[in-house]
């Protein structure tokens, strides 16, 4: 089947149309050492220029005869406006006023230009955050006009999906939309893993166990000249933090020393990988502080961070240290797109899929214990004491300036405890 790509990045989601027997006819992306990883890993097509600058003419001259013979588009406009840590933090976003979001329309200005048989859309699940739906809206407004217009009877279905319920060694949330032109409604595959322990329901009886960090990474060795090394404030307190757990540890609701506020800091501050759980989601946006971590306390390489995204092994990226990590970090997990492209071909057309996914994480046993968790250093004794947590939902703006400390009850006599 003849695909065409927006947004491309990396290839996270090229990979897995490509690994489910899909040709990627053309990859559009505006981001220069994105494209130039898109280059390193095939011969195909990439047009690199802004989605709004990209013509009928420009796609004619990659795309030819085949232009209205496209079977699927695939893409994930720019998720910022919809950032469920930005509703977190400042209680709102601009959403489809903010000009980031102009993409969305974009993609849908393809879509009616190709008339491909299916497209998908991907984003990030704030797209479908309670009461700040209007982007989410606007898809479904755009698609019932292109109908119109047309005379199309595209049906879209969507859902979110969590990654590792689909073998990816990552929890990692994604809304997914897909619309047959034909008016079918597509089928979303069954879940496949699930937490299959003692914390399992009846339901996970018939399914695989997550992937782990441990399946994902365990046999990685880094490049001796990646560094890894931890830096900023807070590195030597990373080695205090037991696997699995992340600043929360350092509260007065857990069994750390009492060094922060419940719930002051993204879930990622000090987020640190478990190897028999799957790695929490990857960010885009590297810091110091910004985790997920290794259990061996430092950052991950590049190489961990791409087979965590479940991307092929012979994957190569471009970029700078910043560049590649922001890169992968966007990308959708190549295992969940082929997931999802086996599911399309097979409903589009006569094909079946008899074997394993070819981006499949295997079990890695026997998994090693636990590392140790070191004490805590002398030089953060001082932060130890009495730290309120967090005033809730889109009040972050006034936590940082300090406002809301005059809700909170004054504590008198509370002493600061040192350890």
């Amino acid at each position: 089947m003849t695909v065409v790509s927006l947004y491309s990045g990396c290839g996270g989601l090229d990979f897995g149309f490509e690994v489910a027997g899909c040709d990627i006819a053309v990859r559009t992306d505006f981001d220069k050492n994105a494209c130039a990883t898109l280059r390193l890993n095939s011969d195909q097509a990439v047009i690199e220029s802004p989605i709004a600058d990209v013509s009928e003419q420009d796609m004619r001259a990659v795309l030819g005869t085949t232009l209205n013979r496209v079977d699927v588009l695939i893409g994930g406009p720019p998720c910022q406006p919809f950032s469920k840590s930005a509703y977190w933090a400042k209680g709102d976003t601009l959403r489809l006023k903010d000009p980031r979001a102009a993409t969305l329309g974009h993609y849908f200005r393809m879509v009616e230009m190709l008339r491909p048989r299916a497209f998908l859309l991907e984003n990030v699940s704030g797209l479908r955050f309670s009461g700040k739906e209007e982007g989410f809206q606007f898809i479904l407004d755009c698609i019932r006009e292109i109908n119109r217009r047309q005379g199309l009877d595209y049906r879209p279905v969507w859902r979110i999906l969590n990654a590792a319920e689909y073998g990816v060694p990552q929890l990692r949330s994604r809304f997914i939309l897909i619309a047959f032109r034909d008016g079918r409604e597509f089928r979303f595959p069954t879940p496949s893993h699930g937490k299959v322990d003692d914390g399992g329901t009846l339901f996970d009886a018939d399914k695989m166990p997550f992937a782990s960090a441990w399946d994902a990474i365990g046999d990685i060795t880094p490049d001796p000249q990646e560094r890894l090394e931890v830096g900023g404030r807070w590195a030597e307190l990373l080695p205090s933090i037991p696997e699995g757990e992340n600043y929360l540890w350092h509260t007065d609701r857990k069994d750390g020393l009492p060094l922060f506020g419940w719930r002051t800091h993204y879930w990622c501050f000090l987020l640190k990988l478990a190897k028999r759980l799957p790695s929490w989601t990857i960010q885009a946006q590297p810091g110091s502080a910004v985790g997920p971590f290794h259990w061996k306390n430092r950052k991950l390489s590049w190489r961990e961070l791409a087979a965590l995204q479940t991307f092929p092994k012979s994957f190569r990226v471009s970029g700078s240290r910043m560049e590649v990590h922001r890169q992968i970090g966007n990308a959708v997990p190549s295992l969940l797109a082929e997931t999802l492209a086996r599911a399309m071909v097979s409903q589009l057309s006569e094909k079946r899929f008899l074997e394993p996914c070819h981006l499949r994480v295997d079990p890695r046993n026997p998994v090693p214990d636990p590392e140790p968790i070191q004490c805590v250093p002398e030089k953060y004794f001082d932060l130890s004491g009495y730290h309120a947590p967090h005033p809730g939902t889109g009040k972050g703006r006034a936590y940082q300036t300090g406002g809301w400390l005059d809700n909170v009850p004054k504590v008198v006599g509370l002493e600061k405890v040192h350890y």
